[in-house]
């Protein structure tokens, strides 16, 4: 009795100094995001929902001169953003490296039956000259995270979903995320906290087992919900089914696992190449850059030595 009373005493004693234990959370299935831009109407019910479900301020409009997007780009407080890319009376040229032009794939698409004889200023939009391509922009939620790998102090880490999320309570506002991130997502609130925010996924949401406020509100299942792997199942399956049907500009992002050397858990059916929607081909990793900057300053350092050493010599 003495010893197990000894042994309880010595476990309060260094729960109170370093904290009690707490059994892990166990981990969940992978979950992300699949936006097919081709079903996406530009509606921003996914920017309203996610700024109302997180309490995230709302920006002045703006006009910019060179969209009807006053949103602008993502931000600290915009989360999602859909963007609205015109194309108008750029096509015509083959601008999306199709043989003979949109023309020729228009005049393809109706010979096999694909899109009726009609004035192509009125065809399905995939096959029109002049289109908006709308996409809803968002965290990609890194399988291996450039953000996560720069933060300093821990703030940023992966919860059982997988997901990548910022403690605003451990964040320093260093910025080295912000930085880090080759998509331009992580940003920090210079007007609140001065710390780094960027989409949770509604990690709040998820643990009660609902779906995130933007796949919720979204009116034509453009941004889907669900398990990484089912999604890119779909994934790939809508993508035949696009180009089947003579869309062969149709192509994924993220769904493979060669980019940042291990995939995307938000992942993306494009109509253009992906500069176009303005994200990287191929995104590049800060701490790739670690070990070759270290040799090359430890190489410098050795050559300035040995002058170093051949100068005082000579003195």
């Amino acid at each position: 009795m003495a010893i197990e009373s000894s042994q309880g005493s010595l476990q309060s004693v260094i729960g109170a100094l370093v904290g009690n234990k707490t059994k892990p959370i166990a981990r969940q299935a992978a979950m992300g995001f699949f936006t097919d831009t081709s079903l996406c109407i530009g509606c921003k019910a996914c920017e309203v929902a996610c700024k109302q479900w997180n309490q995230l301020p709302a920006s002045d409009p703006i006009w910019t001169g060179t969209s009807y997007d006053n949103t602008g780009a993502l931000s600290a407080t915009t989360w999602r953003h859909v963007q609205f890319i015109e194309h108008i009376g750029r096509r015509e040229q083959g601008s999306n490296g199709l043989h003979g032009g949109i023309d020729a794939q228009i005049a393809q698409a109706k010979s096999d039956g694909v899109i009726p004889m009609i004035a192509p200023g009125t065809a399905l939009p995939f096959f029109n000259t002049d289109r908006w391509l709308m996409h809803s922009d968002v965290c990609k939620h890194c399988a291996n995270a450039p953000c996560q790998e720069a933060c300093p102090t821990g703030a940023i880490i992966r919860t059982e979903f997988d997901t990548v999320y910022v403690q605003q309570d451990i964040c320093n506002g260093c910025g080295y995320c912000v930085v880090a991130c080759p998509f331009g997502v992580v940003a920090r609130d210079e007007r609140s906290d001065h710390t780094a925010h960027k989409c949770t996924l509604c990690y709040d949401r998820m643990k009660d087992g609902i779906e995130p406020a933007c796949a919720k509100a979204c009116p034509t299942d453009s941004i889907q919900f669900g398990e990484v792997e089912k999604l890119k199942a779909h994934a790939r399956e809508r993508l035949g089914i696009l180009q089947a049907r003579g869309v062969q500009e149709a192509r994924l992002y993220g769904v493979d696992d060669d980019i940042l050397e291990g995939g995307l858990n938000a992942s993306f059916l494009l109509l253009d190449e992906p500069e176009v929607y303005n994200l990287p081909a191929n995104p590049a990793r800060p701490s790739n850059n670690v070990v070759p900057a270290s040799l090359r300053t430890i190489l410098a350092a050795i050559i300035l030595g040995l002058f170093g050493i051949i100068f005082f010599r000579e003195d």
